[in-house]
């Protein structure tokens, strides 16, 4: 396979070609609207479903009826279009669905605007909708990381019959880089044993969200939390530069992770002992491998495109065994380099050689 040069949302729309997904439901909103664009022309040269909803309330019931109907299937938005997928997210995860969302993040609260941001760490981890659950959430720091965390949001997806997130900022939507695509995936011949494809030779089934008697919503509830207890377990994905030495570890996932890199490589040129910690998966947050490299370190420094959302998880990690700082820009502006080589100075002066 060879590198093409690729835009981000476009390879995030390929990619989820290329995985096998048959039907996908949208509605244009910036910064992912090319993603859309994308797949309106190619979805019909392959005989597949699109279509462009009238809202994304639309848009995500109808991934729902998709995976009821046992096919690969997403959908993807920006922000405040993810804010009103909020109760079809819940009905999905409480029907023990496989299913893709794309956010490709921007400035707010509201309608905020379309530059890249970080803001939506609290509503795609801490539930994505209402009840006890987390979907799986993946943040990928490049276009290539982007194609690659799509695929295996849907392979995850079906494996654990969940809501997987891909959590992209407004910068990896936009920008373009040399990526490889995958092959492409022959689409299943079988539907799943779940899949409501008519009744006709067999028992019927039900798929539903809806218990009425609390010991029944419980004991569901439990068979959650024992499916997440797995992926907890299994699915914690994260990459570390520099972290054999490290005094001083920088935590940022996404953008602000590859940002801060270049921040990192800086200091390391000049002998300071610096590293980063990259988060790839936000949900299971991967806490054993951060909660080892706190023995070595003697401050943390977190950066984010947001006021200090991953900030909070980094905290219950760390409980306070080292000083933890944060670094972050709001409302769509980008950290540079340099502010975040600034905030990693003072800290070292403080910190380590104080």
């Amino acid at each position: 396979m060879s590198r093409e040069l690729l835009k981000g949302n476009v390879a995030i729309a390929e990619a989820a070609l290329r995985a096998g997904m048959y039907a996908y439901f949208g509605y244009p909103i910036t910064p992912q609207t090319e993603l859309l664009e994308h797949l309106a022309r190619r979805m019909p040269e392959l005989g597949r479903v699109f279509l462009q909803a009238e809202s994304e309330i639309a848009a995500i019931n109808m991934v729902y009826g998709a995976a009821c109907a046992g096919v690969r299937t997403m959908t993807s938005s920006s922000s405040p279009g993810i804010s009103l997928m909020q109760e079809g997210l819940s009905y999905i995860a409480a029907s023990d669905l496989p299913c893709v969302v794309v956010d490709v993040m921007r400035g707010g609260p509201g309608l905020g605007n379309i530059l890249p941001s970080q803001g939506d760490y609290f509503q795609v981890t801490r539930s994505a909708g209402h009840g006890d659950y987390h979907p799986i959430v993946l943040a990928p720091a490049s276009v290539q990381e982007a194609v690659d965390l799509t695929v295996l949001a849907f392979d995850l997806a079906d494996q654990y019959r969940h809501l997987v997130i891909l959590a992209a900022d407004g910068l990896i939507g936009q920008m373009m880089e040399p990526a490889e695509l995958p092959p492409m995936r022959d689409l299943p011949t079988e539907r799943p044993d779940y899949a409501l494809t008519g009744a006709k030779g067999r028992p019927p089934r039900r798929i539903a969200s809806f218990y009425l008697q609390a010991e029944a919503e419980e004991a569901y509830n439990q068979k959650i939390q024992a499916r997440l207890a797995r992926i907890r377990q299994s699915e914690q994905r994260s990459v570390e530069y520099f972290t054999d030495d490290a005094q001083i570890l920088v935590v940022g996932y996404g953008s602000a992770g590859r940002i801060a890199l270049s921040a990192v490589q800086q200091l390391r040129e000049q002998g300071l002992p610096v590293g980063l910690f990259r988060p790839i998966t936000l949900y299971p947050f991967p806490e054993a491998r951060l909660r080892a490299l706190t023995a070595q370190a003697a401050a943390i420094l977190v950066v984010e495109m947001n006021a200090g959302q991953m900030l909070e998880d980094v905290r219950l990690v760390v409980a306070e065994r080292v000083p933890v700082h944060f670094y972050g820009r709001m409302g769509g502006a980008v950290p540079m380099p340099e502010e975040i080589v600034n905030a990693l100075r003072q800290i070292l002066q403080t910190e380590v050689l104080s």
